[in-house]
């Protein structure tokens, strides 16, 4: 859809009219639109939990032989919150299982922290947009009646009124941009809960499982014994 030179005309106008702070909001909304892009990207769920891992993860059989080895044929070049989580696990196989589990759960907060990433910039743009168009709204209501209270036996009422709707531009371009950056932060934040609780929920699955294992193969040397 094109805007027609009138279209860009009364835009322009528009965007001038809240001064410099219509310019601090242009800038926020740049900053929550490229935050949101890139959370969108970096969120998707096959990203965090490859379903080549999740599968292999409930499909192990403690029983087996070698029940490690196709998994830890996947983690080669994995670098999923899931696979460095993975890794931490494996890697501390040889102790008991709750300090382990300790190890395993200073990873997941790493990695939730890495999936939050930003999104602490869509918090910030929810909280200050709509007090930068009061700012403005205010600074601009200030003007316009300073400046017919220099002149009060000139002042026209239609000229005020487009005075103060003027100054109340910036108020509708700072609620703009807080809308959508609550309901992206919202979803986000949704969202990482979602994915941590999948992670805590197969990695659990996976230390049950390994631990089994262990313990199978404790049994069966003792029985050689």
């Amino acid at each position: 859809m094109e805007l027609n030179p009138q279209g860009m005309s009364w835009l322009l106008q528009f965007f001038n009219k809240g001064g410099i702070f219509m310019y601090v909001l242009a800038l926020c909304s740049v900053i929550g639109v490229a935050v949101i892009v890139l959370r969108l990207l970096g969120l998707r769920r096959d990203l965090a939990v490859p379903p080549s891992l999740r599968s292999e993860i409930e499909r192990m059989q403690p029983e087996g032989t070698n029940p490690l080895g196709p998994l830890a044929a996947l983690l080669m070049g994995d670098r999923s919150p899931l696979g460095r989580i993975v890794r931490v696990a494996l890697k501390h196989m040889d102790v008991v299982r709750s300090e382990n589990q300790d190890a395993v759960q200073a990873a997941a907060r790493r990695e939730v922290v890495r999936l939050e990433q930003g999104l602490f910039i869509l918090e910030i743009m929810v909280g200050i947009s709509p007090l930068l168009g009061l700012l403005g709204a205010v600074s601009g209501l200030v003007k316009v009646f300073g400046a017919f209270g220099d002149a009060a036996g000139q002042s026209d009422p239609h000229t005020i009124a487009a005075g103060i709707s003027e100054a109340l531009s910036t108020t509708v371009v700072g609620l703009a941009i807080a809308i959508p950056c609550l309901v992206a932060y919202s979803c986000f934040v949704r969202k990482v809960e979602t994915i941590a609780s999948e992670l805590e929920s197969l990695v659990s699955l996976l230390l049950t499982k390994c631990y089994q294992h262990k313990q199978i193969r404790q049994n069966e040397a003792a029985a050689r014994q």
